[in-house]
């Protein structure tokens, strides 16, 4: 076992590098908090992958290193599901070099019920459910990971689901959080939703107790 401080805070996560037996791995479940996170990470940036389809699937985040902190953070809630740490990866796109940081947990059976519900045919939907599913916390993590500032409002920028699904999701911030939304399109095949300037304040008392000071930005909170 190896004792390590994360995201430069008094904070302390055990991580176990064995292996863990099939009966330890049923075993595992996720609390509600840690929950929404990794429903938030699915619905933006993260995803779900295993080697063979009948394998457990691990839940992966990549960002740029200049989100460094937000891996980090996700690190310190989703810990115990890690056998390794955050690790740098480089990507030559286009003759440019990228570097990113990425997060990958185990493999285990509980990820399996969320790759039931947001995946058709490996692909991500936004599930019929997802009024039920959505907390305060997976909105900070969508915003988190998809969520671009604008001078005036909010863009999610879920550009990996069809029209269908934003309009769902959409749904769900007026009905269940009372925020004012309004359909863009960034591509005439990627809509997106955008969170209006009235609602912004309703929006930061939502999802700020979730979020990284260096995400601040994208609500409108210096």
């Amino acid at each position: 076992m190896r004792k390590v401080v994360v995201w430069g805070e008094n904070l302390s996560s055990t991580i176990g590098y064995g292996r863990y037996t099939k009966i330890v791995k049923q075993m595992v479940k996720l609390p509600s908090y840690q929950e929404s996170v990794v429903i938030g990470l699915i619905l933006s940036d993260g995803y779900l992958i295993s080697a063979k389809p009948h394998e457990n699937p691990s839940l992966n985040l990549k960002q740029s290193f200049k989100n460094s902190s937000y891996v980090w953070f996700v690190f310190s809630i989703l810990s115990h599901y890690c056998n390794r740490l955050p690790y740098p990866v480089v990507n030559i796109r286009n003759g440019k070099v990228h570097n990113s940081l990425v997060l990958s947990t185990r493999g285990l059976p509980c990820f399996n019920e969320y790759r039931q519900i947001f995946y058709r045919n490996k692909v991500k939907i936004i599930p019929e459910d997802i009024y039920n599913l959505l907390t305060p916390a997976a909105l900070a993590n969508v915003i988190m990971g998809d969520g671009g500032a604008r001078k005036h409002g909010l863009n999610l920028c879920l550009d990996n689901y069809n029209i269908k699904d934003i309009i769902r999701f959409m749904n769900v911030l007026i009905i269940k959080f009372n925020l004012k939304c309004t359909l863009h399109y960034h591509t005439p095949t990627q809509p997106r939703v955008y969170i209006r300037q009235q609602s912004m304040a309703t929006l930061q008392n939502i999802v700020k107790p979730h979020m990284i000071p260096s995400m601040f930005y994208k609500i409108g909170v210096s």
